[in-house]
């Protein structure tokens, strides 16, 4: 059977890590976590995203007083392999997922997945809502969200798709 061209390849998972530890956010994370988040945008994404989406997305000289204030009202976490930050997250008390990144040499490794776990857990609430980008509503599908609305967003002047993403969970007792 012919692939079509459009159709994304995915590479098969890689081994999961057994040596990981998700702790809480620390004020001493968010430099490691913004470079994170900047060389996983630009490298996993680039696929699916122009460079001026990219840069718009995460630039590199971010606004750290901003992140910093983020992660530090949300509930935020971090994964750490072999000493280093493999993923972060965080989750607001109304059930927002804000962030959910992976090292880029880390993904499909297990990192995202554990940390969705918790953070899905971290409030006694009945639905999560995300913003996904078109890279990650694959990741999120499999873990049983549904694509409700797919948007344009502009960030820094520049126009790009993402998706408002839902996931129902069971009440908790």
């Amino acid at each position: 059977m012919r692939q079509d061209p459009g159709d994304r390849i995915r590479p098969a998972r890689k081994a999961v890590i057994f040596n990981m530890i998700v702790r809480k956010y620390r004020s001493e994370d968010l430099s490691e976590i913004l470079k994170l988040f900047y060389d996983t945008v630009h490298s996993v994404c680039k696929a699916d995203y122009t460079l001026a989406q990219l840069d718009a997305w995460a630039p590199a000289a971010p606004d750290t007083e901003r992140w910093r204030a983020s992660l530090e009202k949300h509930y935020a976490l971090v994964a750490l392999t072999d000493g280093a930050i493999a993923g972060f997250g965080d989750i607001d008390e109304t059930g927002y997922l804000d962030r959910l990144y992976v090292h880029k040499d880390r993904i499909r490794r297990g990192v995202g997945g554990a940390l969705l776990t918790k953070l899905e857990n971290a409030y006694p609430i009945t639905e999560i809502t995300t913003h996904a980008s078109i890279t990650a509503k694959p990741f999120f599908e499999a873990k049983g969200y549904v694509a409700v609305l797919e948007q344009r967003v502009t960030r820094r002047g520049v126009t790009m798709t993402n998706f408002v993403m839902k996931k129902s969970l069971e009440p908790r007792r």
